[in-house]
Order: structure tokens, then sequence, then C-alpha cells
């Protein structure tokens, strides 16, 4: 137990992007975890579209309702919700290193978000709340002081309730144009008093001389902290890099503590490089054994600024089921169903979506269609105030949807954040289907029945989700094969996941292989203090699996008094 000092600091810093900074942290935090450490994740700046709903702390007061609730910014009283929203955003590895370490997400663990959305432009999210939305310039300008002494606090506040903080860098440590304003590496180097465990990926190649020149490129006060290095992604015989090892060791003084073998826990991806190119396809879950005469295959448009598609990552666990990201000018005669996923620009997306004649092929198909949070909004009759979403500068307010829900939505500045639990009352695509879903809401814009919703062309219109005191069409509609809605990780809840994938195999006229039934990974019940599973796609054994791959890692290096006291 944590005795009221000041933590530990791992920093997990790479030597360039996408190395394994963040499956390496994971690891980190189950294996403290599991040998009683009190262990928190810790990322002062991530830029990432993958994000969850998790609880602010420093809206947390005494007898204030648990995050599992409806609470939320504009549920508060007016004079409260611009201060103390209760949910704030987090990027998506700092919420699975929490689950990993065996704690409740919150917005300490990732303090400063940037979430990309077009035009050289991000939005800035501080301590979980949505600021603004500012190109680069700017942010590092006139904002980063601001994010720096925000990640600090959070760091401070980790700190005096953990034995450990496992905090994770971004991108290059080494990157000499940033030093002066890198608040994920050299800051948190220096304000956290971090030892740094340098992560380098041999996959790529190159990586002695990544390692070299990092260590070389780094300030003097931050070389001192580095403690060692991990070598990821290797296959093969080891002995075969062992003079490569003696050689950077003897030129940096700092030793590879570890050479980590080529896995994949199953941890979800947090950004969009996981995604295939725009204008490119990819497909997930067809490594499953299960023959493609047998199988499914779920098209998702890549969106080009599509943000949580880690919510299709439970269709693909299941057997039989392909998940096909596609360029928008693919057609869609291969597919069996659609499933539209999140946006981080709706009505910039709907111009890429109508451009390249998606539009007109979505509504010409006669599968299932699925649109979750911006997918929701793109498939509804319109877009108000579309000016208020989109990055460009056309003036444009209102836009035609794809017209196949008979719903509108208005945005505005405002921002829904908060993890939720709905009763499902399953139709369309869900049709069989009900109980308790649980998940996440983060989306501007309020959605609406449009004028012409009682005469619908698709017939019957049904509202498929509830909640105590929402409207039943801010949640979601259902129209014929058609189905919205608000409700981030739907697919990761058994009862849905089972009624879409059964809903899939009939339209195809495929009988659904029997092993796949009840054999995917879920992760049913709403979020609460206890991890319910690995979440996000993720099957439930991966923390344990990330921990087995850093297990050569030796913790009295990179944190002695927590291992040593133990």
């Amino acid at each position: 137990m944590a005795d009221g000092g000041d933590a530990e600091t791992i920093l997990v810093a790479g030597t360039a992007s996408h190395v394994g900074k963040s499956t390496v942290a994971a690891g980190l935090c189950r294996r403290l975890a599991s040998a009683g450490v009190d262990v928190a994740p810790f990322k002062a700046q991530n830029m990432s579209n993958e994000a969850r709903a998790v609880v602010r702390p420093t809206a947390v007061r005494s007898g204030e309702q648990p995050a599992s609730k409806v609470v939320q910014d504009r549920e508060q009283p007016a004079s409260e919700a611009a201060h103390t929203p209760a949910f704030g955003e987090v990027g998506v590895s700092q919420y699975v290193q929490a689950r990993a370490a065996g704690v409740r997400a919150t917005t300490d663990h990732n303090p400063v978000l940037l979430k990309p959305r077009g035009e050289g432009e991000s939005q800035l999210v501080v301590d979980g709340v949505a600021v603004g939305h500012y190109a680069a310039g700017d942010y590092y300008a006139e904002h980063w002081d601001d994010a720096r002494r925000a990640a600090e606090a959070a760091h401070a506040r980790l700190a005096v309730a953990n034995d450990v903080v496992v905090a994770e860098g971004a991108g290059s440590i080494a990157e000499v144009n940033f030093h002066d304003r890198d608040l994920a590496n050299v800051e948190t180097a220096r304000f956290a008093d971090a030892r740094v465990l340098l992560v380098a990926d041999i996959e790529r190649g190159g990586v002695f001389a990544s390692i070299l020149g990092t260590v070389e490129l780094l300030p003097d006060d931050v070389r001192e902290r580095v403690v060692g290095v991990a070598i990821t992604k290797f296959r093969g015989d080891r002995s075969l890099l062992e003079p490569g090892i003696a050689e950077i060791e003897a030129r940096t003084g700092v030793p590879v503590l570890a050479v980590l073998p080529y896995d994949d826990p199953g941890l979800p991806a947090e950004d969009s490089v996981s995604l295939p190119a725009v204008g490119e396809r990819a497909v997930r879950g067809d490594d499953d054994g299960v023959g493609a005469d047998r199988s499914v295959v779920v098209a998702v448009p890549r969106l080009p600024r599509a943000s949580n598609t880690a919510d299709v990552d439970p269709l693909a666990a299941v057997p039989g089921v392909r998940v096909a990201f596609v360029p928008l000018d693919a057609p869609l005669d291969a597919a069996d169903a659609v499933v539209l996923p999140g946006t981080k620009n709706t009505a910039d997306d709907l111009r890429a979506l109508r451009e390249a004649g998606f539009a007109d092929r979505l509504r010409e198909f006669s599968g299932p269609v699925v649109g979750l949070c911006g997918g929701y909004q793109l498939l509804g009759e319109r877009l108000v105030a579309a000016d208020v979403e989109s990055a460009g500068e056309d003036g444009t307010t209102e836009l035609r949807g794809v017209g196949l829900l008979p719903v509108e939505t208005e945005f505005s500045p405002d921002k829904r954040v908060a993890p939720v639990t709905w009763e499902l009352d399953g139709a369309g695509p869900l049709a069989g289907a009900s109980g308790r879903v649980a998940g996440y809401e983060i989306h501007a814009g309020e959605t609406r029945a449009s004028d012409d919703h009682g005469a619908h062309a698709s017939g019957s219109v049904a509202t498929p989700f509830a909640a105590d005191g929402r409207d039943p069409i801010a949640l979601g509609v259902s129209a014929g094969r058609v189905l919205g809605t608000y409700l981030h990780g739907l697919f990761e809840n058994d009862v849905a996941r089972e009624a879409f994938v059964d809903a899939v195999f009939a339209s195809a006229g495929t009988s659904r292989p029997p092993e796949a039934e009840g054999d995917a990974q879920g992760a049913g019940g709403p979020p609460g203090d206890e991890p319910r599973s690995a979440g996000v796609g993720a099957p439930s054994d991966s923390y344990d699996r990330a921990a087995a791959l850093v297990d050569a890692l030796p913790l009295d290096v990179l944190a002695p008094d927590a291992a040593g006291s133990r």
C-alpha cells in the first residue's frame, strides 16, 4: 500500500513512434499490480482520437454519485457544469493501462489529450475537458504552459496515492526540435524525477543506430536518467544480437536490460496507424480458421477522420466474422453488413462519403447497417450548424445526410462525455436482444427526430435504447435494417454483439459456424471499480500476456524502492 510519499516513476520512452511503449507500460502495470504494488499509469500528453470516458478526480466530492451513473456536465446545474464536469476523456492506452493496474481510469492518467480533426487543427482536452480547437503553433504558443501545469499537478496527485507511476512517453524522446516543449518525454522525466526505460523496435531495422542516436541526442540531465534499454519485437536467435548489445553498451554506458519477443497481447491500438491508409483495404479476424464460404464480411468505411474504431474489434474476435476496413470508393458487393464508426469531424467526413459515392451505395445496400456515434449522425437526414463541426471555413450551416434514419443532428460547442448503462429492447439489426448494455458517450451534437420522422421511407421506426430522463432518440433509433446509436462499446456487450452477428449471418443466408456461438470475448455489465475484462475489443487475458511479455525486465532496476520492499 502507498504510504502517502512520493512514488517512483518509470518513464517508458521510445526511440520512435510505435516501438511498443504502450504495451510495455501496460505489462509493467500488470506485473507491479500482481506483486502487490500500488501502481498507476500516466501519459502527460497524448495525441489520439481513440478516447474513453472516465471520472475526473478533481470533480469528485464526498458523497458524489459513482462513475457508472449517468452524471455529466449538462445534467448538472449550469453554475457548476462549466467548472466541475464529473467525467472527462483520456486516450485509450491509459484506459487500458489503468485496467492492467487494477484501478479505475481517471483523467489524471492522461491530463492532456490532443484529438486531431483535420486542417492542421486538434481539439485540446485538459483534465478531461475540451478547451478548444487549435493549430499546433497556437497550442504551443498560447496553451502549452497551462497544459504543463495540469500534467504536473495530475502526476503529483498520482505520486501521493501510489508506490509507482508508469509513465508512457510519446513518439521519440530524441526530437531535438521539441526538447524545450516535449511534455510527454523530457518534461515528464524532469518533473517526475523519473527513471527512463528506452524502448527500441528491432523489427523496423537499425535498432542499434536508433539506440545510440537517441541517447546521444538527449539533454544531459535526461540522459543521466536512462537506466536501461528494452529491445522489442525480436524473432530468432538472441545470441546473434550479443556483439551488437556489447558494442552499444560500451558506447553509451547504458545496459540493455531485456530483449522482448515479438508478440501481440491483443491490446487495442491507440491511433489510426493501426488502420489502413485512406484509400486502402485491410481485414481483421480472418485468421480464425473458418473458411471464406462459412464467413461473413462486415464492411467499415475508412473515414478520413475515423475515431474510436476499436468499437468494431469485438466483432472481429467472433469466429466467422471478417471486419474489412474499405476505401470510400469501394463497392459493397462483397459485404454482408456495414458499420459506420465514430468520426472526429462528422461534417467533413459526410462530405467525403458523398463525394466518393459511398452514401449512394449505402442507400442501395440491403444488409444490416449500424452507425456508432458519428456514424449515427451520418445516417440521419441532415446536420444542422455544421459549420461548428467542420474544420473547413466554407460557412456551410446545413448538410444533407445519408438519409437512412429519420433524425437530424444539431452541433454546438457543448460536448457530452459519460460512462452509461442503458436498457436495450432490440430492433432492426439488434432484433430479439434485450437487457442492460454498458459503454460510454463522447460526442458533440444533439440528435432529434426530423420533421419526416413519422413517414420515413423505411417503414417502422423504433427506439431500441432507454435511460432514465433521456429522450430515446438521443440514445439511438432503428428503421428497418438500419440502426444508429451513441453507445460506444455496443459490441462489447454480449447481448448486442450476438444479436448483430446472428442478424448478419441470417441476412447473408449463411449458417453461423457452431464453434462461433458464444465463443467471442465479451464484457457485459457496467463500468465500475473492477475491470470487467480487457474490454475495448481485447481478450480477457491480454493484461497477463502483456505482463509475461515484459517479464525479463528487472523491476529492481526500474523501481528499486517498490521492488525491494516486496
